[in-house]
């Protein structure tokens, strides 16, 4: 016995064969209790916890399917295994249908109920065993909202959780669609500062004729229109994070004011005279490469490296392919919780088109993909058809993105090729300093670069 259902409830107004019934589970080691009505074993299952009931169907006063809502309704998910006479297998599958475990059919052999429970205790075990696997997964392949199994979100994460116990200003680096402010809320959601307030504002999307009162507010007065104090966002960010999207695209006078304001933790709205203490961590992300920026005079040096203390770099979605499985399934299970929809996967061919796409718009434009795939399919899978014209028509990767092939190993070996390339061609061929990079032993790599038949790039 797993021990995993110990307690059993038998509820059955025939209280002889209760008692009979009752005697034979507790010769299999069960603890017994019975009832004789439907609202007695619902006190019982109010006052104590059972491991299974075990209950007829048809009883006077309350049915046993009334008992098995009720039970519901009360928030008491306990397993619900229903007897019923034989010829009355559809009642049974009604009880079923609103959640009975299963049922058997009186007169039953005495080894017959006992095995039913055995296979339910199978049953519990397993989703706890997959329970149990998915938290650690999740512990591993989650962080906040981002998702990734890919040597490139490990390292995201792995920078994500160190840089969370500090007040460093964090950089966060990456294409349109990657998940920047995914990152800013992991950092601050896992920062001693969860409780307060983030703020999230995209300076791309405000005009700049407006920018400097939405960061640092402005008085009564300041210009037209201003006909109320406002504070600016780094006052509602007190006590909590700031994140400044699109860095990039802010203009050097208001460039110069952010950095007064990090240096000395002060602001001062427009068209006042004081200025007001803020406690506020900065986290900012750009599409843009500021260093670039920064030779070509359209951003402040000294900025940038008061920015650039701590800087994560997120990967476009094609060069994390390995990823695409699970976020496909996150994205099929939240279009299903936000329309009502009911996918239940996406077949090889469609997953084959996925993994052949370049994904400009990355992980951004995959959830958008996925959603319009949840409307327009046509049954319960995701098939190619549903996907958009130019996701469908994608080939170009499908001799190595093959769900069929599309094992661990198999992603695994492809990713571990790609990354061995990678670092021999940043290091000029150098295997010790692309063993570093890699992290692997330089016995290691040399034996991998024999087994993917890799040539060595030569420095130029």
């Amino acid at each position: 016995m797993t021990g995993i259902i110990t307690k059993v409830l038998i509820v059955d107004d025939e209280e002889e064969f209760a008692e009979i019934l009752a005697r034979q589970l507790a010769a299999s080691g069960f603890q017994v209790q019975t009832c004789s009505s439907a609202a007695v074993a619902i006190e019982k299952a109010q006052a104590e916890s059972f491991d299974l009931v075990l209950t007829d169907v048809l009883m006077p006063g309350m049915s046993g399917l009334d008992m098995i809502s009720e039970l519901t309704r009360l928030g008491i998910m306990c397993p619900v295994i229903v007897m019923t006479a034989y010829g009355s297998v559809d009642v049974a599958i009604q009880a079923m249908s609103r959640g009975a475990y299963d049922y058997i059919t009186k007169p039953f052999r005495n080894d017959e109920v006992v095995l039913t429970i055995r296979k339910l205790e199978e049953r519990e075990s397993l989703q706890r065993r997959v329970h149990t696997l998915e938290e650690k997964l999740r512990g591993e392949h989650v962080v906040g909202d981002l998702i990734g199994t890919s040597p490139r979100m490990q390292d995201v994460f792995t920078l994500v959780k160190k840089v969370s116990q500090f007040r460093s200003t964090v950089l966060i680096m990456g294409e349109s669609g990657t998940g920047k402010e995914l990152v800013a809320r992991a950092v601050h959601d896992q920062s001693a500062r969860a409780s307060g307030p983030f703020v999230a504002v995209n300076c791309a999307a405000i005009p700049s004729h407006l920018l400097e009162s939405e960061l640092f507010g402005h008085v009564r007065g300041a210009f037209t229109d201003a006909y109320s104090d406002r504070k600016g966002v780094f006052e509602e960010a007190d006590g909590g994070t700031l994140f400044l999207d699109e860095m990039g695209e802010l203009p050097l006078n208001l460039q110069v004011k952010l950095l007064r304001a990090l240096q000395d933790g002060e602001i001062r709205r427009v068209g006042s005279a004081k200025s007001v203490r803020v406690d506020v961590r900065l986290l900012a992300a750009t599409t843009k490469n500021l260093e670039a920026e920064v030779k070509g005079g359209r951003f402040r040096e000294d900025l940038f490296y008061r920015l650039n203390v701590v800087q994560i770099r997120l990967p476009p979605l094609r060069e994390r392919l390995s990823d695409i499985p699970s976020l496909v399934h996150h994205f099929i299970e939240k279009t299903n919780r936000r329309l009502g929809t009911a996918i239940e996967g996406i077949d090889k061919d469609a997953m084959n088109a996925l993994l052949a796409y370049d994904w400009p718009g990355n992980v951004r434009e995959l959830e958008n993909a996925i959603e319009r795939a949840g409307v327009l399919a046509e049954s319960a899978i995701i098939t190619r058809q549903s996907l958009s014209e130019p996701i469908s028509r994608s080939r170009r990767r499908e001799a190595e993105a093959d769900p069929e092939d599309l094992s661990l190993k198999k992603a695994a070996r492809i990713l571990e090729e790609r990354y061995i390339r990678a670092a021999l061609l940043k290091t000029g061929g150098n295997r010790t300093r692309a063993a570093h990079l890699l992290e692997i032993s330089h016995r290691a790599l040399l034996y991998k670069i024999r087994d993917y038949n890799i040539d060595i790039p030569h420095a130029s």
